[in-house]
């Protein structure tokens, strides 16, 4: 009973601990849900010049045409390490959330990125 407990315990501390996997094209359909997004990185962006000095990752086709993003506030960047590639697949476990009519993640840790 006891590990029942404390396994039930865990899983509920960590939301996207049971996300859903969904593709790129699928996110846009689960806004306001956690889910694990799975594309191929197709562009990343440092915006050293905007406030907040975002990274922005487009999977599966690049800025202007992205059709997710991975947001990665300067802030969190050190908590997160190396940044995915562009050509490399790549999940990332969150809230998807609408920008400008395009679906996205914030990345706050690196354990909401998976390779």
């Amino acid at each position: 009973m006891k590990t029942f407990v404390l396994a039930a315990a865990l899983l509920l501390s960590d939301p996207t601990a049971h996300a859903q996997k969904i593709t790129t094209s699928e996110a846009k359909g689960h806004e306001g849900e956690n889910a694990t997004v799975c594309g191929i990185v197709a562009s990343e962006h440092f915006a050293s010049r905007s406030r907040g000095q975002p990274t922005f990752i487009n999977l599966d086709a690049a800025y202007p045409h992205q059709i997710f993003t991975m947001l990665i506030w300067d802030e969190d960047r050190r908590r997160i390490g190396q940044l995915p590639i562009v050509g490399s697949h790549v999940c990332v476990t969150g809230l998807i959330t609408d920008y400008r009519g395009g679906p996205e993640v914030v990345v706050k840790s690196a354990s909401q990125i998976s390779r």
